[in-house]
């Protein structure tokens, strides 16, 4: 815009609704010995829905359908991945690139975590850094015969998930959500910016969607009625699981061991990405 602002926020907003965020060259060619066929970039409007964990789990079903998957970690500040698979050590590189690390079923891993001296360190970094860093893992790190790369994306729609949009190829994405109307508020920005970006929304996995109590099979809806199935139908995109409340899967997820977790709730999401493949 060619005027001064005049600090209201609301002017802008109705000035730009509607408006698609314009095609760019902005795109990071991917390392000349990398193969990966599809791109599938997890996201959340916020944080503490579980995104590290549904996208951790849509790698090892598609893994255990024969893909050879992997899991780039964008999280750069929050980075969950190489615990959730119990990875430890630091990215080896040569002078061709870095190579990922390998989790215990051959599942590719890239996060940040497996380049600090501790995996505790916190990163203190501004946005254009962090972005930075995002695209050194797709031009700089080695994906050999990758089918299905999912990216963990960080929460929110702002700097970083934008310069990812703008750099990475993304086939399409998944968002992730949970049951609170709040949440349900912030999926529909997700979905927005994704339709701003021109990227197609292949579904929605809803996390935390109710509690099976163990003692009479019934179902609790813990953190309130579901909307999902209203958000998918107003969106005209698919549900593509709903994951309950489960001790046992966070165990995995505390423990590394998510490889090894036991059930059916994302079943319809790995048959539906398996279709995709050309």
């Amino acid at each position: 815009m060619n005027k001064e602002c005049d600090n209201n926020c609301e002017n802008c907003i109705s000035e730009n609704k509607g408006k698609k965020e314009p095609k760019t060259d902005f795109y990071v060619n991917m390392h000349h010995l990398s193969s990966i066929k599809k791109v599938i970039a997890v996201v959340s409007g916020k944080g503490g829905v579980g995104k590290s964990m549904v996208t951790s789990m849509l790698a090892v079903l598609m893994k255990r359908k024969g893909y050879h998957t992997a899991v780039l970690d964008a999280d750069i500040t929050g980075p969950s991945i190489p615990k959730t698979f119990n990875i430890k050590g630091k990215v080896s590189g040569s002078d061709l690139g870095m190579y990922p690390l390998k989790s215990k079923t051959g599942i590719d891993i890239m996060s940040i975590n497996l380049l600090l001296e501790h995996d505790n360190d916190p990163v203190v970094w501004r946005g254009p850094l962090l972005g930075n860093v995002v695209k050194q893992f797709w031009s700089e790190v080695i994906w050999t015969d990758v089918d299905y790369m999912f990216i963990d994306m960080p929460p929110g729609t702002s700097d970083v998930p934008l310069t990812i949009f703008q750099s990475i190829p993304i086939d399409g994405i998944i968002v992730v959500t949970s049951p609170q109307d709040l949440v349900t508020m912030i999926v529909e920005k997700a979905v927005k910016m994704a339709d701003m970006m021109n990227i197609p929304v292949y579904g929605i996995i809803e996390n935390y969607s109710y509690f099976l109590c163990p003692d009479n099979n019934i179902k609790y809806t813990i953190f309130g009625e579901s909307h999902v199935d209203e958000i998918a139908k107003h969106h005209n995109i698919k549900v593509l699981g709903k994951i309950p409340i489960d001790p046992k899967i966070s165990t995995a997820s505390d423990k590394g061991m998510i490889e090894l977790f036991e059930g059916n709730w994302l079943d319809d999401a790995a048959l539906y990405l398996s279709k995709m493949e050309d």
